[in-house]
């Protein structure tokens, strides 16, 4: 089994006034030659957005990308017809394939828009490109995990073009939870979204993360109540 330690301290970070980023993965300005990803995780960026803060539209192509609210609500438009909001509780998966322009706002004049944007490099270039988003219940991540992402959509997940999953759990203090690959040949990488947890003899706070490989199965034991993030993504 190898392990590697992200400490949230060590990720880079960026500061536009209106957004505010902290970056696990070398990203626009921040380069950091030993953080280019894990496996086919590329991006999780770490982002506050000041009320009515915007990304005015840009182009994607040939990734995954996921966000998810962590509070507060971004209001989404794309060249392929997608216009709406999604929420804290909900997820968004679009797949950008061949190319899509779109554009993201913090839909709250008064609220900050707090997020997780996630990329992941797809299995093969060139696909169709693809939307959706979902609310996901508090109750069924719960001491156990709630799958969002999968290759197939799986447990009415959200479809992406990879082998890879993206599961949440919200773990009570002294608890343990258990996980085991779907795909033998993946590696896991847990991040900590808040609390405490020991994974594999690891120590982990608040945005901290681990990357285990060669491991067929971990365990999530909660030194605090936690929420976490569990990457499931080819090596």
């Amino acid at each position: 089994m190898q392990t590697v330690i992200h400490r949230a301290e060590d990720r880079g970070s960026s500061d536009h006034g209106w957004l505010q980023s902290k970056f696990s993965f070398s990203f626009a300005d921040w380069h950091e030659p030993r953080r280019m990803g894990y496996g086919t995780l590329r991006v999780i960026n770490d982002d506050t957005i000041a009320p009515l803060g915007k990304f005015g539209m840009h182009s994607h192509k040939d990734f995954e990308i996921i966000t998810i609210p962590l509070a507060g609500a971004v209001t989404h438009h794309d060249n392929m017809g997608n216009t709406g909001v999604v929420v804290a509780g909900e997820v968004q998966a679009m797949s950008a394939g061949t190319g899509v322009t779109h554009s993201e706002e913090n839909a709250s004049a008064t609220e900050e828009l707090r997020l997780f944007q996630i990329w992941i490099e797809p299995r093969e270039q060139g696909l169709a490109p693809r939307y959706a988003q979902k609310a996901f219940e508090v109750s069924g991540r719960r001491d156990r995990w709630q799958l969002l992402v999968s290759s197939d959509g799986a447990k009415e997940s959200l479809p992406i073009y990879q082998d890879a999953r993206i599961l949440r759990a919200d773990v009570g203090l002294g608890d343990t939870l258990a996980y085991t690959k779907f795909y033998k040949k993946n590696g896991l990488y847990v991040l900590v979204i808040e609390g405490e947890v020991e994974v594999q003899g690891e120590n982990l706070a608040m945005r901290d993360a681990v990357g285990i490989a060669g491991a067929d199965s971990i365990e999530v034991t909660a030194h605090a109540d936690a929420q976490i993030l569990l990457f499931e993504v080819p090596l």
